[in-house]
């Protein structure tokens, strides 16, 4: 609807502390859905609501809050980190009664290594506090230091209904001034709900982000990469045809059964790519942390709404400290949809400890390259400037020489906007070169250049006799220099907008002329004199080049233009043909049609070269026979 913003909201904290309730009391939806949940009076799955909210920075318009309630209980982590992969707003739930708890820790670690800026604290079961403010400035201290330390504590109670109302104000007001989440035309809906409706079939749940999915659209199921088309597309229990970042989203999927699919997989477009098995990533120790991370640790990887197993790898024998961060790659047991950019939860094998997070720097890591010393300066500078699309580019282009402009950060979190003015600064600033569909290092190119030039420098001294070099014999001397085949003709064509020429299939010097070497110049003097003797009536081929050293002068020669091959036996100067031609024309203009003997007798040549010139000048259009005689072409 117009004037409607959408955000996601997951609570966060301790089990018992009234995060369901507080759910319940805010929206009117329980979201404990499981029977098992209302046996036992814990969550222990996601639970959903949505709550709209005025605007407050403007009264027409609305706010929507897709709610994704957790599990607090430390046995159910790995259900709490699928919920908040994509969230905007965290609703961090304390008990005044119990105050800081474990599980309230382990949470602000999770939500610290998400990336989530934005937090609300709801002080809940505050009827049952002996001092509230007492409670207020425990929880303030223990956020102090982290992103979360300027957090709103709104003080409630779902018994009374103290502060609900005040915290609905306080979650606008965190919100009013949020950017939409982006749409970056890449969407991915990590799938944390699979169910089966009779009459329906396979339905999905989850946060869609990065772009938008539609009604009727084809999809991937990643990282299987099954197809798949969207059926039918609901927001919060309405039918829409389309739905943005931003929205919980449910979608009726054409798959065979609910089996194809599964929590922790991603509903996503088959141009963005496949799954990842080796991620290399920017890796941080919690300073909360109790344990060290060693080089070959097996750890549980948390991304989206899944979870892969996996080693960490380092580039050198270090162990990271609590407090301590390292470029890391993570190889993983089984393939996973990432991008670069996107956040990782690293816990511990026995899933009772949170050891930090991790920011994909590329989702196509390389075993055999990570330690090489190229792979540690690409990295580096990644995780440097992790938010600049620059830098991606630039570190990628002159790692790989040259990369696809039309894949440029394909599973990244630019979108193309970013991507483009990117791209334009780099080429404005020398840093990149456009050649074709490829981006290449510009000193990379720089040195293709030079090679292309010594390449084509070295042909015209070995073969001065030559027009140019071959493009094919250029091509094999670049063969293993050239990131990409493709960018050879780009090549190509750059060194013939200045100093260089393309002849054909060959390319030279626009300054070379082609001349006999020294050791030819003998064979080409002699076939010279031997033509002038007598130009219309030359002796054969076989007696102008009876060796391979003034055959070779002969077809300098002829490719030079100097000579003309009239058929396989005879060879004239070009001089003498236009000698020729201008007599035997200006012969039929005054004599009318002549036979084969008539223009022999006028040029004094014998029948032996008269035949093939005159066949010759028939072939150019000057000349054509009638019957035993030649007249000249109207």
């Amino acid at each position: 609807m117009p004037g409607t913003r959408h955000f996601i909201l997951a609570t966060a904290g301790h089990v018992d502390h009234g995060k369901s309730a507080l759910i319940k009391a805010l929206t009117g939806t329980d979201p404990d859905r499981l029977p098992e949940e209302q046996a036992r009076g814990i969550t222990i799955d996601l639970g959903f609501a949505h709550l709209e909210l005025k605007d407050p920075s403007d009264d027409a318009s609305r706010i929507v809050l897709g709610i994704v309630d957790v599990p607090g209980h430390e046995d159910f982590v790995k259900n709490m980190v699928a919920g908040v992969g994509s969230i905007d707003l965290a609703l961090l739930v304390v008990a005044a009664d119990d105050g800081w708890m474990p599980q309230t820790e382990e949470h602000l670690q999770i939500l610290t290594y998400l990336g989530v800026g934005r937090a609300v604290v709801a002080l809940t079961k505050i009827d049952l506090a002996q001092d509230e403010k007492t409670s207020a400035a425990a929880i303030r201290e223990r956020l102090a230091g982290t992103p979360l330390a300027a957090a709103p504590i709104v003080a409630t109670s779902v018994v009374s209904g103290r502060g609900l109302d005040d915290l609905k104000a306080t979650l606008a007001n965190v919100l009013k001034d949020a950017p939409a989440p982006a749409d970056i035309g890449k969407p991915r809906l990590p799938v944390d709900r699979v169910f089966k409706l009779q009459g329906i079939g396979t339905v999905v749940t989850g946060t869609l982000s990065g772009g938008v999915l539609r009604r009727g659209q084809n999809v991937s199921i990643q990282p299987a990469g099954k197809s798949a088309r969207v059926r039918n597309i609901q927001s919060h229990g309405r039918d829409v045809e389309s739905n943005s970042p931003g929205a919980r989203t449910a979608l009726n999927l054409s798959l065979d059964a609910v089996e194809d699919i599964h929590r922790g997989d991603v509903v996503t477009l088959a141009e963005l790519g496949g799954p990842s098995s080796v991620l290399d990533a920017l890796v941080e120790i919690s300073p909360r942390a109790t344990t060290t991370v060693r080089d070959g640790l097996r750890v549980h990887a948390h991304h989206g709404s899944g979870t892969v197993a996996a080693r960490v790898a380092f580039r050198d024998d270090v162990t990271l400290n609590p407090g301590e961060r390292a470029v890391a790659q993570l190889r993983l047991e089984s393939p996973a949809f990432v991008f670069a950019g996107d956040r990782l939860i690293l816990r511990d094998w026995s899933e009772r400890a949170t050891l930090g997070g991790g920011l994909v720097l590329d989702p196509d890591g390389d075993r055999k390259a990570f330690r090489s010393e190229a792979r540690t300066k690409f990295l580096a500078a990644r995780a440097a400037s992790p938010e600049d699309a620059g830098v991606f580019i630039a570190s990628q282009s002159a790692y790989d020489g040259a990369i696809r402009a039309s894949h440029a950060l394909l599973r990244s979190r630019f979108g193309s906007p970013a991507i483009a003015a990117a791209v334009a600064k780099l080429g404005a600033d020398g840093a990149i070169i456009t050649a074709g569909d490829f981006l290449v290092d510009a000193s990379r190119w720089k040195f293709l250049r030079s090679r292309a030039i010594e390449t084509i420098d070295a042909g015209h001294r070995a073969h001065p006799e030559e027009g140019g070099l071959p493009l094919n014999d250029l091509r094999a001397a670049l063969q293993d220099e050239l990131p990409a085949g493709e960018i050879f003709e780009p090549l190509v064509a750059d060194l013939c907008a200045r100093d260089f020429v393309r002849a054909g299939a060959a390319i030279r010097r626009a300054s070379h002329r082609p001349a006999l070497t020294p050791q030819l110049q003998a064979a080409g003097a002699k076939i010279r004199s031997l033509l002038a003797a007598k130009p219309l009536d030359p002796p054969s081929r076989k007696d102008l080049a009876p060796d391979p050293a003034s055959q070779q002068a002969l077809r300098f020669l002829i490719q030079s233009g100097e000579l003309v091959d009239v058929n396989v036996e005879i060879v004239m100067t070009a001089e003498a043909v236009k000698q020729a031609t201008a007599m035997i024309g200006d012969f039929i203009r005054k004599n009318g049609p002549a036979t084969t003997s008539d223009l022999r007798q006028m040029l004094g040549n014998s029948r032996r070269v008269a035949i093939p010139l005159l066949e010759r000048l028939d072939r150019d259009g000057l000349t054509v026979r009638q019957g035993d005689k030649r007249a000249l072409r109207t």
